[in-house]
């Protein structure tokens, strides 16, 4: 691999499977970097990953987040500067409670591989995105 430079653009590279905007960022052997964000009220699907983990960094907005993995559960409050992980096989669902997107810098480990990552599960909220 060579050194990679990204920019961010103003129209979101995909939909996640969460329904969250998506904004590619750089890419490396064993991890990658997206920005992504979602917008005032709505509330994301719940998902799970298959092989990734992933640690996210929140940006801008205020909102919450649902994790579940075995037996341990809980839900906590996303404002700028709040750091989190969600180890691969996590269950988990987010949602923005501003009236400004709930934008997140998230990296996953290794890097993301594709669409079929992430599957539904049931979350604690009716999701809207």
């Amino acid at each position: 691999m060579s050194f990679e430079t990204k920019r961010s653009g103003a129209a979101p590279d995909a939909i996640a499977p969460d329904g969250s905007e998506v904004r590619v960022l750089c890419r490396a052997a064993r991890g990658s970097m997206a920005m992504f964000s979602l917008p005032a009220h709505r509330v994301a699907k719940a998902v799970a990953h298959r092989s990734v983990d992933e640690l996210w960094y929140v940006v801008a907005g205020r909102g919450r987040i649902w994790r579940r993995l075995g037996g341990e559960e809980e839900t906590v409050e996303l404002v700028p500067g709040t750091s989190l992980s969600i180890p691969v096989g996590t269950q988990f669902q987010f949602r923005c409670d501003g009236t400004d997107a709930l934008t997140v810098i998230g990296t996953t480990m290794p890097p993301w591989p594709g669409a079929d990552e992430a599957y539904a599960v049931a979350g604690p909220w009716q999701p809207t995105a």
